[in-house]
């Protein structure tokens, strides 16, 4: 065919479909993961949401408490460097100010110690542990767990979502649960032989339900939901430890994080096909959190808008503390670390390439 002799109405279509990434609309999740500030943190924190989070183009902070709030239905698990309900609601004022929805979050399941410090759930009810009396100092493993079956153990865990929820006003709640190696073990009297993805589905669940009887909508790490081995992506960013098929017992409206640090595996559209709403997440290094964005824009340019609108944007990690990462970003403060750096950097040019998407708009 002849140039002359294509149809208008084809060059049009041709012309689109290559424009398409550039006339997409913003991402419904532009967001950033921090660790709580500590108290003596807060001026910086309220700085850094009202002024340096809509500079960005930010629209989510994902804000991981922990046991570093000062509770008053369960004291017994608060840990050092707690902040007051006040400041928590004081910090959820600011979000509000600056149009940024705040997620809290408590890491859930795993990650109840870190080298040899246990925290606050599992200090203050060490019967609820999973491998109660064993690795003293926390030796030999990564991180502890708590039992899902104990019987008293989401009375707990509960009354900590709930009062965090209610001091932020919060419509969503970040349950973590991401590299739990301890699970199902024969060291636990409740979980012994049980299958894993069966115990980690209805974790999920019982922790989804109470969410959802509430209004709230639930956000959890993607690893444990993927098959590390026949992937070959491995036992951190996914599973080899068999809890991979819980991705088909878990409620679709669980929010997936997608976690990839070093590659952008094109996993984001496997939970968005398995029906599951995602956000892919990145930390330092700013080649994959571009590559990360890239498959979300193509698949909403080319797959159906069912796939598209499950996959909501991104959430930068950061993994240096809330101080170090907001100084460097400042540029104030003493020498940061190369992490911190490279958070900043991967940060500033991640939101820079999704502020924009709406460049050069249509007519």
């Amino acid at each position: 065919m002849t140039p002359s002799l294509i149809p208008t109405a084809f060059l049009f279509a041709v012309v689109v479909s290559f424009a398409l990434p550039l006339f997409s609309e913003p991402l419904a999740v532009r967001g950033i993961h921090l660790a709580a500030p500590a108290p003596a943190e807060m001026a910086l924190a309220v700085r850094f949401i009202e002024q340096a989070l809509p500079k960005e183009g930010a629209n989510v902070l994902v804000l991981e408490f922990n046991y570093h709030v000062q509770f008053t239905k369960r004291p017994e698990v608060i840990d050092e460097d707690a902040l007051s309900l006040d400041q928590v609601r004081q910090l959820a004022a600011s979000c509000r100010s600056a149009n940024i929805r705040l997620i809290p979050m408590i890491n859930l399941l795993g990650h109840q110690s870190w080298a040899k410090k246990t925290f606050g759930l599992l200090r203050a009810h060490p019967e609820f542990d999973e491998t109660p009396g064993k690795y003293a100092g926390n030796r030999g493993i990564y991180c502890r767990s708590y039992c899902p079956l104990h019987p008293q153990v989401h009375e707990v865990v509960f009354d900590l979502i709930d009062e965090l929820l209610e001091a932020t006003g919060a419509d969503a709640f970040h349950a973590g649960m991401d590299e739990v190696f301890l699970l199902g073990e024969d060291d636990c009297p409740r979980c012994r032989g049980k299958n894993k993805a069966e115990l980690l589905a209805q974790e999920v669940k019982v922790i989804h339900d109470h969410l959802a009887s509430r209004g709230k909508e639930m956000w959890m790490w993607g690893d444990r939901l993927l098959d590390g081995t026949t992937t070959g992506i491995g036992k951190w960013e996914a599973s080899e430890n068999q809890t991979e098929p819980a991705l088909r017992l878990i409620p679709k409206d669980v929010v997936i994080n997608d976690w990839h640090y070093d590659q952008a595996h094109p996993t984001a559209a496997h939970f968005a096909v398995s029906g599951f709403p995602v956000v892919s997440s990145p930390w330092r290094r700013t080649s994959v959190a571009l590559a990360q964005l890239e498959q979300i824009r193509d698949a909403k340019a080319h797959s159906s808008s069912a796939i598209g609108e499950r996959m909501r944007g991104m959430l930068q990690t950061t993994w240096v503390g809330f101080g170090p990462f907001v100084q460097a970003y400042f540029n104030e403060g003493s020498a940061p670390s190369a992490e911190a750096v490279e958070a900043v950097q991967c940060f500033r040019e991640l939101f820079r390439e999704m502020r924009a998407t709406n460049r050069n708009p249509p007519k």
